[in-house]
């Protein structure tokens, strides 16, 4: 569909010669300035020949933009695999070419001029410590190419113009993904479109759990089992997997997309740390969604420091007995089992004395959401993400089987929940990607069907502008999360990898969300429109599964070593 007023048949595309030769050419300056930065970073946070947790601490904004420079740094180098295996396999179209030239033209100026950390936090490279003469690294030819000529207007709007050209609520760009993990994505992206996008807004309008039948459905998908091993009931497919259905469920909702989780993180504990009569009790039934699992970590004056935590768990007999206070447990009310950490040691204070428990509950009504003895409950009412519910909780003398200890043994339980870390923030990540996605999906059809001064919206170059944006950031988001469940399915240490992509995601998930409701105009502000709820669902992903500035200070450490 060419724009109105033009003939695109007649506009030369605006892709640089030998694309995929200057980005490869570029990627080792930025290689280069990474390990300079790594180095002066190191250097202002080590005393005493060792890395001190307090200078780090003093010096966040040098820690915490490391951080965000690895990220950019591992996400072009992504896009570039990524373009090469398209190139290889003569998939490399116009539209990934555009893709392709306009992430590395805007992300190389990020790094040279600003990264944002968020919307008031721009990183410049002299806040890490990296002088005029490091930064001269970047002044090659093929990085000067990229900025000047990469990601410019003429780019942008010919990219929007080949969107356009496709179907309503596509996926802009070949993933680089192989044919069954697409056959996935088809199926999910259909369920999506058909039982869950549809009613999403009233749900969330309503502040309604979703319904059981979804649930339901989504268990006969295989949604709940996807990840865990066949012989324990599942389908044992792999992390890349459940990356595209938790995208293409969380481009409906993030709620449906987050019910994975809660069943991901369970499955996850009990593989890594659970007995074999707890692998052979629980896992079947977890993967049918006969059983729904809930995580139980967060405490009200802990927030991100779990070490901390003060809820106890008193053996009695064989049993124990759970005292404390919980708050933003997800989907609380009517599951059947939580992975609940409390200290078991009373004389620690961190970290050390810490179990997780498999704690069977009876789920609960409307009427009478937590029915079972020595535990309450209440909402926590919420902006977005409310297709589950938030709850404070209440122990008091709760009783926990003494066989539900996670792998039979005390003091492992923050370890346990450290081995999910990686999984969880991958599916995170996922999540937030499908969110972008859908705010782009909203976003480019109000921009096409809304006249203004006699034109649709789309036709201006600040509103395609932006709609290419959110399609070229999508894409490094995916490809970001698509690298870091390959390692995680290859058996590599990811945490890293998950962290960044986890980081990312989030940012550029709640960009898109702002950038679609600005397309909307005052619109956009109404909550008869969706894309008031995208905007309130995309803000939680900075928040959750570690807030960023936590998400950036382990990145940090991990590459400071």
């Amino acid at each position: 569909m060419a724009h109105d007023g033009q003939d695109m048949t007649q506009t030369p595309t605006p892709i640089l010669a030998d694309l995929l030769s200057l980005c490869d050419a570029a990627l080792p300056a930025v290689d280069e300035l990474l390990n300079r930065a790594t180095a002066a970073v190191r250097t202002t946070v080590t005393k005493d020949d060792r890395i001190s947790g307090q200078l780090i601490e003093e010096n966040q904004t040098a820690a915490h933009g490391l951080a965000w420079l690895a990220t950019y740094a591992q996400s072009l180098q992504q896009m570039q695999n990524w373009a090469s295996r398209l190139n290889a396999e003569g998939k490399f179209g116009e539209i990934e070419q555009l893709i392709h030239q306009i992430a590395f033209g805007e992300y190389l100026w990020q790094i040279y001029g600003g990264i944002p950390m968020s919307q008031g936090e721009i990183l410049r490279l002299q806040d890490i410590g990296l002088t005029q003469d490091d930064m001269r690294v970047l002044m090659r030819p093929e990085v000067m190419t990229l900025t000047q000529s990469g990601n410019t207007q003429a780019a942008r709007t010919r990219l929007v113009a080949l969107m356009e050209e496709q179907a309503a609520n596509a996926t802009f760009g070949a993933s680089g993904l192989d044919e069954e993990l697409e056959m996935i994505r088809d199926q999910f992206r259909r369920f999506s479109l058909d039982k869950v996008e549809p009613f999403a807004h009233e749900w969330h309008l309503k502040d309604e759990l979703i319904p059981i039948e979804i649930i339901n459905e989504m268990a006969e998908m295989g949604v709940f089992g996807l990840t865990i091993p066949e012989e324990y009931g599942g389908f044992g497919l792999s992390k890349a997997s459940m990356c595209v259905v938790s995208e293409e469920l969380s481009r409906g909702y993030i709620g449906v997309g987050s019910l994975g989780t809660r069943s991901e993180i369970a499955a996850e504990l009990i593989l890594c740390g659970g007995t074999e009569e707890q692998k052979q009790h629980w896992l079947p039934g977890i993967a049918s969604a006969e059983i729904l699992p809930t995580a139980v970590f967060t405490e009200p004056n802990t927030g991100s420091d779990l070490g901390s935590l003060r809820t106890r768990a008193v053996k009695n007999g064989d049993d124990w007995e759970v005292t404390g206070n919980k708050t933003w447990i997800t989907h609380a009310a009517r599951t059947h089992v939580m992975t609940l950490l409390a200290r078991t040691d009373p004389d620690t204070t961190d970290y050390r004395g810490l179990s997780m428990f498999l704690a069977e509950k009876t789920p609960g009504t409307d009427e009478n959401p937590f029915p079972t003895p020595g535990m309450t409950g209440g909402e926590i009412e919420v902006l977005g993400y409310r297709g589950m519910k938030e709850y404070e909780l209440g122990f008091d003398g709760f009783k926990v089987k003494g066989e539900n200890l996670l792998g039979g043994e005390t003091g492992k339980g923050f370890k346990q929940l450290m081995q999910t870390f990686e999984s969880a923030r991958i599916q995170t990540a996922a999540r937030a990607i499908g969110v972008a996605q859908s705010a782009l999906d909203v976003g480019m059809q109000y921009a096409q069907e809304r006249k203004q001064f006699g034109k649709s919206l789309i036709n201006f170059p600040r509103v395609s502008g932006k709609l290419a944006m959110m399609a070229v950031e999508i894409m490094i988001a995916r490809q970001l999360t698509y690298f870091s469940a390959a390692e995680k399915d290859n058996d590599r240490r990811c945490d890293l990898e998950a962290g960044m992509a986890k980081l990312l995601g989030a940012r550029i998930a709640w960009a898109c969300a702002d950038n679609a409701l600005q397309i909307h105009g005052g619109n956009g502000f109404a909550l008869e429109y969706k894309v008031s709820r995208i905007l309130c669902d995309a803000r939680i992903l900075n928040i959750f599964e570690g807030a960023a500035e936590i998400q950036a200070q382990v990145i940090a450490r991990r590459l400071l070593g």
